[in-house]
C-alpha cells in the first residue's frame, strides 16, 4: 500500500475494517500483534522468573472493553476474531499506532521497509510503499513531492530524484531499502537535464510563420527547444511535423546552415517547404540528387552526387537523402553542420544498414538534432536504439544495456522482442521524444488541407517529353507563319494530339516518382 497525503491525516476513500480502521492502520495492528507473538517466544524460558513486557505500547482495559474505533464505532466481535488468529493480544490504541518501537532501539533490529521508485506515465518520478507514518513525513520534506490519491502513489519531478534518496536514507527508526531506477533512465534523465533551455528563443520564429502555427505545433516547437534542440517529433502523419521543423531552426539562425536529410522522395518537398515559410531565395537552397538531369522547375541548386571529383554543400539549406550520405560522409563532417534535421527518421532503425552508418556521426557530431518520424518504431523497441543513439550517445552507448532492459523476449534473434515498454515510453516522453495523434487534436486542424508534392524525376524518364514540348513549340511557330486557313486548323488538330499525348506520357513518366513516394508515405502510417 502506498503513503497517505496530509499532515499526518488518514487518506480517503478506504474501506472500514472490522474496528472501524483503514486498511493501513489494520495492517500495522496486525505486524505489531505479529511482534508481540515473536517476543513471547523468545522470552518463553523466562516467563517463571519475571513478567513478560509487551514490546507494543498499550493501556489497560477492563475485562469486558472493547476497542474503540476513530469513528467510535463499537466492535466487541473484532477482537475476539483477531486473538483467534494470532493469540492474546495487548490492546493499542489507533491513535497511537505510528508510535516508534519501544524496544527496537538499534538499528540492527528496526522495521525495514522497501520503496518502488518508477516512471510514471506524466514524465515524473512515482513511488509505492507500505504505509509509515515516519516515511509520510519524509515524502513532505521532499521538494515538490505530492500524493496522487487515485493511484496512491507519492510524486516527485526527476530534479528531486537525489534529495528524495537523501531523505529516505536518513529517516530515523526504520532501515529503507529504495529500488533505484535503472541506471539506463537514471542517465537519460541526467543528460535532459543538463540539456539548456532554448524557449528565449521562441520569438526569433518569423512573424508571418508563428502566426500560422496551431497551438499544438507551438507546443511541439517550445518543447524541441526546451530540451536543448535534441528532439524526437513523432507525431502523426499529416500533424505537420516538417513546419515544426523549420520553425525550430528558424529560431536557431546563428546556428545556420542547416543540414535536411530525407527520403529520396521528399528532397524537393523539403525545398519547396523551406523556400514557402522561410521565404529564402531558391538560390540558397541546395538539393543533392543521385544523377544529372531530371526537371528543376523550382530553381533550387542542385548539385549531383555521381559527379566526379568533389563538390560544394554551401546552401543555407542543404538537402540531402539517406542514400547519399554514406557517399560523402567524410565531406559532411569536414562541414561540420550545426544544425541537422533527419526526416522519416525511422529509416535509421537498421544499425547495420550502410546509411545508418554514416549517417549517425553526422547526427551525433551536430549541436542540434530534430529527427521526424510518425512512427519511430515499426515493430520492435530495438528500431529505436539507433535514433535515441543520434540524440544522446552517451547516454545510449551500449545497445546491450537498452536491449537487455526493453528488448528481452522474442523469437527471431537477439534483442527482437520487447520489455519494460511502458517504462522506455513514459522515459522517451520525459526526455527527448514529443507525440501527438489526430484524434488528440482534431479541433485544432483545419476542415481540408491542400499540398502540392514536388517529385524528383530521372533524365531517362523525362527525356521522352522534353521531346514533345520540343514539337509543340516548333507548331507553334509555324502556326504563326502559316497564311493557309486549312493549314492551320491541320496544325491545331496537331497541336491537340501533342497536347495529349504530353498530359498521358508525363503521367506516366511520374509513376516511377509516386511509387517512390507512396512507399514513403504507407511505411509511415502502417
Amino acid at each position: 500500500m502506498a503513503g497517505l497525503g496530509g499532515a499526518g491525516g488518514w487518506g480517503g476513500g478506504l474501506d472500514d475494517d472490522d474496528w472501524g480502521l483503514s486498511e493501513e492502520q489494520y495492517d500495522k495492528l496486525e505486524q505489531d500483534a505479529y511482534r508481540a507473538i515473536a517476543e513471547r517466544k523468545a522470552s518463553s524460558s523466562a516467563a517463571s522468573t519475571a513478567p513478560a513486557i509487551s514490546p507494543l505500547p498499550h493501556r489497560a482495559l477492563p475485562p469486558a472493553a472493547t476497542v474503540s474505533s476513530p469513528l467510535r464505532n463499537e466492535h466487541p466481535a473484532s477482537r475476539v476474531s483477531l486473538e483467534s488468529r494470532f493469540g492474546k493480544v495487548e490492546s493499542l490504541s489507533p491513535s497511537r499506532l505510528n508510535q516508534p518501537n519501544t524496544v527496537n532501539d538499534s538499528q540492527g533490529s528496526w522495521p525495514k521497509i522497501s520503496i518502488h521508485l518508477f516512471l510514471h506515465s506524466s514524465g515524473v518520478i512515482a513511488a509505492k510503499f507500505p504505509y509509515h507514518q515516519k516515511l509520510v513525513d519524509a515524502f513532505h520534506k521532499i521538494p515538490k513531492a505530492s500524493w496522487n490519491g487515485k493511484e496512491r502513489v507519492w510524486m516527485f519531478p526527476p530534479t528531486s530524484l537525489s534529495i528524495a534518496e537523501d531523505v529516505l536514507h536518513a529517516v530515523p527508526g526504520l532501515v529503507v531499502e529504495v529500488q533505484q531506477l535503472d541506471p539506463l533512465v537514471q542517465r537519460a534523465f541526467a543528460a535532459a537535464l543538463a540539456a539548456k533551455d532554448l524557449r528565449g528563443l521562441y520569438g526569433k520564429i518569423p512573424t508571418d510563420v508563428e502566426s500560422k502555427l496551431m497551438p499544438f505545433q507551438r507546443e511541439g516547437v517550445n518543447f524541441a527547444l526546451q530540451h536543448g534542440g535534441r528532439v524526437l517529433i513523432a507525431d502523426e502523419m499529416g500533424l505537420g511535423k516538417t513546419l515544426q521543423a523549420i520553425a525550430v531552426a528558424s529560431c536557431l539562425h546563428d546556428a545556420w546552415p542547416v543540414l535536411v536529410i530525407s527520403p529520396s522522395s521528399l528532397r524537393l518537398h523539403w525545398a519547396s517547404m523551406i523556400q514557402q515559410w522561410l521565404n529564402i531565395p531558391t538560390e540558397d537552397i541546395l538539393v543533392v540528387l543521385p544523377q544529372t538531369g531530371g526537371s528543376n522547375k523550382a530553381g533550387f541548386r542542385l548539385v549531383y552526387s555521381n559527379t566526379k571529383g568533389d563538390f560544394h554543400l554551401d546552401g543555407v539549406f542543404n538537402v540531402i537523402s539517406y542514400d547519399v550520405v554514406p557517399k560523402i560522409q567524410s565531406t559532411l563532417l569536414d562541414l561540420d553542420f550545426k544544425i541537422v534535421i533527419a526526416d522519416e527518421s525511422h529509416f535509421l532503425k537498421n544499425g547495420q544498414a550502410k546509411r545508418t552508418i554514416a549517417s549517425l556521426p553526422v547526427l551525433q557530431k551536430a549541436q542540434y538534432v530534430v529527427l521526424l518520424s510518425g512512427t519511430p518504431a515499426l515493430s520492435r523497441p530495438i528500431e529505436l536504439f539507433t535514433q535515441l543513439q543520434a540524440l544522446y550517445p552517451s547516454v545510449y552507448k551500449n545497445v546491450n544495456d537498452y536491449g537487455n532492459r526493453y528488448c528481452k523476449g522474442g523469437y527471431f534473434g537477439l534483442y527482437q522482442g520487447a520489455s519494460n515498454h511502458e517504462e522506455l515510453h513514459n522515459l522517451m516522453k520525459a526526455t527527448v521524444m514529443i507525440r501527438r495523434l489526430k484524434k488528440d487534436v482534431l479541433s485544432e486542424l483545419p476542415v481540408k488541407r491542400r499540398q502540392q508534392v514536388f517529385l524528383d524525376l530521372s533524365e531517362k524518364e523525362i527525356k521522352h517529353i522534353r521531346a514533345l514540348f520540343r514539337e509543340l513549340e516548333t507548331l507553334k511557330i509555324k502556326m504563326q507563319s502559316c497564311d493557309s486557313q486549312e493549314t492551320i486548323d491541320s496544325l491545331k488538330f496537331n497541336q491537340k494530339h501533342i497536347i495529349n499525348k504530353i498530359y498521358n506520357d508525363s503521367a506516366e513518366a511520374k509513376i516511377p516518382a509516386v511509387l517512390d513516394y507512396l512507399g514513403t508515405v504507407i511505411e509511415v502510417t502502417i
